[in-house]
């Protein structure tokens, strides 16, 4: 079995970064599992999350929220599209912009995801002391604060 390297330690907050990021991508991987039951794969239910819940985006909107280029992107719309999950409609204010739309089954399909992951995260919390259930209940705002991206003018790692 590989052994994992350890970061050199540069105090607690690098500590502490360090094991977030690791739970982070292991509970990540544990609720893929989950996700495998919706039926798109992981990109395309990201892009469904985005459309989603920032309601109707442009192409390069969406590109930009995940990272890829505008065909990538234009290749998953397609087919989500395809699937009856997105569509694509006119902007309103200007025809010549067509913006992303979830559709009622894409939304439906999204949250019935979540709500399986969730229930995988509401039975392992359940199985916490209760005093490890408050501790954790205080920590995750605090958790879900660090996942925003930082103000503008806030200082940036080197």
């Amino acid at each position: 079995m590989p052994t994992r390297r350890q970061p050199p330690a540069r105090g607690a907050p690098q500590r502490t970064a360090d094991q977030l990021h690791s739970a982070a991508i292991h509970l990540l991987r544990r609720l893929r599992g989950e996700d495998a039951a919706a039926g798109p794969s992981p990109p395309k239910l990201s892009a469904l999350s985005v459309v989603v819940f920032a309601g109707p985006v442009t192409l390069g909107d969406l590109a930009a929220a995940e990272q890829v280029r505008p065909p990538t992107i234009t290749r998953l719309v397609r087919e989500l599209a395809r699937d009856g999950l997105l569509r694509l409609v006119p902007d309103p204010d200007d025809r010549r912009i067509r913006r992303v739309v979830a559709t009622a089954r894409g939304r439906r399909r999204l949250l019935d995801g979540r709500r399986r992951r969730v229930a995988v995260l509401a039975a392992s919390v359940a199985a916490l002391s209760p005093a490890e259930q408050r501790l954790l209940s205080r920590a995750a705002p605090l958790i879900e604060a660090l996942s925003r991206p930082p103000l503008s003018g806030a200082p940036r790692p080197s």
